[in-house]
């Protein structure tokens, strides 16, 4: 379909050709993550400048928020590969179809997941965090929680347009999500410019008002740009059966997402347990790591859209050209990421806090040490959502789920749990548990895609989770 931007020519691309194109769709979409982590680094350093414990506060919230959150996710990412595939067939009423069966199931998963953040305060007991801190962590969540329906539905909407290769628009309007977060943020934690101040609420309100900004966006520039796919139109109307097939395809990948962040998650829980100085190094040192995080999830979107893309032309050496070059992509600034990890973590750390703060230097030494961690997971950490997005993009979701819950799971967590506390490598220890959990995913995953799936294509079959 030369006007969702394929091409015949792409069956004879060169791996050059291949980087070219993947560079094209990628920019935006690294770009976009790139903002949308803006958001969050935002919350973080402003909240750092308030206080630490207020920090230490945010950290905890945002990260069950976004817990809940990335599950949902899993149907906005199911819509990027089937809407690949259906405009590499021509079929606009199946795209449609999809779409909206993803806005459907993202907005009942909305709804479920309210009343856990609304009533968060006695979960966040449960595990045990400090009295204070979990305090501000539930009056937090208690706002943030409205702001789950738009954000799920921004999530299908910009897979819906990354698909169709619309990645520049995504990147301008998580753009002006940034910063209207920034802006919001500064009026509303420190009660600039007349407004009230509200610390850690503010923050809340901020993340609300920025989600409704980027719903709006999105949708009118859908409405605009592919008026013939009346996204909207009888918006009502159930169908069952794409439903189903969006569904079967969303919950293995949300499950493998809330895998993940359930990896970090319990990374955050363990630190909390060690103290709030910790876990403030903590949430600065996941900030920067996620930071370089979204240049292979950009990387690993460009992996689903081609792969689903190729997969509905049958094109199987095509899709391998594309994904030896993801792949390649991912390693290169895995290393970069490695030297500045290593070379400049005071400078990196310092940003997250004012001078004057009385911890600073306590949370500048346990940090150094955990983005030294983090520079060892950056290699196996692209690896494996690289991986993931090959997957997705041939629609292989179901035994990709398994291998990576085995892995953070049964394996990432434990050996955080172990290294962390029972051999009292403390915080060092909590985070090298994080790398043998990754490590063990991007094996796997690896694995699956090279010596299972695509194999199993290369032969004429289809993968088992396939849409019939």
């Amino acid at each position: 379909m030369a006007g969702y931007g394929w091409s015949m020519q792409e069956k004879f691309m060169t791996y050059r050709g291949h980087a070219k194109a993947i560079s094209i769709l990628g920019l935006p979409l690294i770009g976009g993550h790139l903002a949308q982590m803006a958001i969050g680094v935002t919350d973080t350093v402003m909240l750092g400048w308030y206080s630490v414990e207020t920090l230490a506060a945010g950290v905890l919230g945002s990260t069950y928020f976004f817990t809940l959150f990335l599950f949902g996710a899993g149907f906005a990412w199911a819509v990027m590969p089937m809407v690949a595939s259906q405009a590499a067939e021509g079929d606009d009423l199946g795209l449609r179809r999809t779409t909206r069966m993803g806005l459907w199931l993202s907005l009942g998963y909305a709804l479920l997941a309210m009343p856990l953040m609304i009533w968060s305060r006695p979960i966040l007991d449960l595990l045990g965090q400090d009295p204070n801190v979990a305090d501000l962590a539930a009056n937090y969540l208690r706002v943030a929680a409205w702001g789950v329906i738009p954000a799920l539905v921004v999530m299908v909407l910009k897979s819906y347009l990354a698909a169709l290769e619309r990645t520049q628009v995504v990147l301008w309007i998580t753009v002006l999500a940034a910063i209207t977060n920034a802006l919001a943020n500064w009026a509303l934690i420190f009660g600039n410019w007349g407004a009230p101040e509200m610390g850690i609420m503010g923050a809340a309100v901020a993340s609300v008002l920025t989600q409704s900004v980027s719903l709006v966006g999105v949708v009118l520039y859908a409405i605009r740009v592919f008026p013939q796919h009346r996204m909207f139109h009888r918006f009502w109307r159930a169908d069952i059966e794409m439903l189903r097939r969006v569904f079967k395809l969303g919950l293995p990948i949300g499950l493998t997402s809330l895998c993940e962040v359930g990896l970090f998650a319990a990374s955050t829980l363990m630190m909390g347990w060690l103290g709030t100085i910790p876990l403030a190094a903590h949430g600065i040192a996941v900030q920067l790591a996620s930071i370089t995080f979204m240049v292979h999830l950009g990387l690993s979107n460009v992996a689903t859209i081609r792969a689903g893309n190729a997969y509905g032309r049958s094109d199987w050496n095509h899709m391998a050209r594309g994904a030896h070059m993801a792949t390649l992509m991912s390693l290169g600034a895995a290393f970069l990421t490695i030297l500045l990890f290593f070379g400049l973590p005071e400078l990196l750390l310092s940003a997250f806090m004012q001078e004057n703060e009385p911890a600073r230097q306590e949370i500048v030494a346990i940090g150094i040490g955990l983005l030294a961690m983090a520079a060892l997971f950056q290699l196996v950490d692209g690896a494996q959502v690289i991986a993931l997005g090959m997957l997705r993009g041939i629609q292989d979701t179901t035994v990709p789920m398994v291998m990576a819950a085995f892995s953070y799971w049964a394996v990432g967590i434990p050996c955080s749990y172990l290294l962390g506390f029972v051999f009292g490598f403390d915080g060092l220890g909590v985070w090298a548990g994080l790398v043998v959990g990754l490590a063990t995913a991007s094996v796997l995953l690896m694995w699956r895609f090279w010596k299972v799936s695509f194999a199993r294509l290369k032969t004429g079959a289809k993968p088992a989770v396939a849409p019939a």
